[in-house]
């Protein structure tokens, strides 16, 4: 599934739109409120893993990939889908608007998703309380992310890693020790020697292998949203990752990735040699260490492509835009700081007007 793209299933009692009810298992019904169970949703599954190198060699079974139709925005970079006979929208990632002009690609199809369980009015009500905790935001955004148009919920792309890891390392295990050694310091403007204890330490070779699977190490597989509010929005419990099916999509949309999985592989290999270079720091041991190699040789390496939910709500405030994420699952709130010019005008005039008082008052009790 790419771009961003939305998924409609009729209702068989009235024939509107049918939408994923978030923190349920099941499809409502806007207009009628019929219910339709998804089946399989809840139920213990196993979610399989494919294998990277035969991706990198475009040797994934067909099942596993689809030809979609894309639209990148210029401004964001975020990959979207629009209806055919649509010639223009504006960007859920960024509110810029977008004359269509799509293509064709072959993308890996998401094998799994976590389902939204926070609903939009609640994902709003997280928003607005955390612009109100901010003193220095302007009035006028707080009272239009109040009043505006409702947040959109948007499945956002991700890469999960596995792979299993054997390292020997050579390096040396430092052990501190103290010495009394004859010193010079001054004492009341004059030099003088005196006894101190000065630390040494005393360093030894240092060899051996750590070995270590790792999990589902998370990517971001977008570069529409700024990295930093995605990061924030963690932890996700992947251990409720439920299979893809498009009905969870129903009335949400899902971003295309834009990140290669290779360039994915590449950013989780970083955070794998942090986790290995800890592991070895901690296998030599003593005092201190010092590392002078490790080799490492990777096994087993597997990925997943996933879906992660957020609300997202953009902005466009005084000719600059706003973006605010929500994590669909726990209600996390990251996004731009906004600042208001009079507001901090006034602080700083109330400041400096404290300050002359209470200097007022000290001068004229003394």
């Amino acid at each position: 599934m790419d771009g961003i793209a939305a998924h409609r299933f009729p209702c068989s009692t009235c024939g509107s739109d049918l939408r994923f009810s978030p923190g349920s298992d099941a499809l409502k019904c806007d207009h009628c409120g019929a219910e339709q169970l998804i089946e399989g949703a809840q139920q213990s599954h196993q979610i399989s893993e494919l294998n990277y190198l035969n991706a990198l060699k475009d040797e994934l079974p067909e099942v596993e990939t689809s030809e979609i139709r894309t639209l990148t925005c210029d401004s964001c970079g975020a990959h979207v889908e629009f209806e055919p006979d649509s010639h223009a929208a504006e960007c859920p990632f960024c509110a810029s608007p977008v004359v269509t002009g799509t293509g064709t690609e072959r993308q890996i199809k998401p094998s799994a998703l976590l389902p939204f369980d926070l609903s939009e009015p609640k994902a709003r009500k997280q928003m607005t309380d955390w612009l109100g905790a901010l003193w220095f935001a302007p009035n006028g955004l707080h009272e239009y992310a109040r009043k505006g148009r409702k947040m959109q919920g948007i499945y956002v792309p991700y890469w999960t890693y596995d792979a299993n890891t054997k390292s020997s390392y050579t390096g040396q295990r430092g052990t501190i020790y103290y010495v009394n050694q004859q010193v010079r310091v001054m004492v009341d403007g004059k030099s003088q020697m005196q006894n101190r204890k000065v630390q040494k330490i005393r360093w030894q070779a240092a060899r051996g292998r750590v070995t270590r699977f790792f999990d589902d190490v998370l990517v971001l597989g977008s570069t529409s949203l700024p990295k930093s509010y995605t990061d924030a929005l963690a932890p996700w419990d992947l251990s409720e990752l439920e299979p893809y099916q498009p009905e969870f999509l129903a009335g949400f949309r899902a971003e295309s990735y834009t990140v290669s999985l290779e360039d994915g592989f590449t950013e989780a290999s970083a955070y794998m040699n942090r986790m290995i270079t800890r592991d070895v720091r901690f296998d030599i041991g003593g005092d201190r260490q010092r590392i002078s190699n490790i080799d490492t040789d990777v096994s087993r390496r597997t990925f997943k492509h996933i879906l992660l939910p957020v609300w997202l709500a953009a902005y466009k405030y005084r000719g600059k835009t706003y973006r605010f994420v929500v994590n669909g699952r726990t209600g996390t709130v990251r996004g731009e700081r906004p600042y208001s010019s009079a507001k901090i005008a006034i602080a700083v005039i109330a400041g400096l007007t404290l300050a002359a008082a209470v200097g007022y008052l000290i001068a004229t009790n003394g």
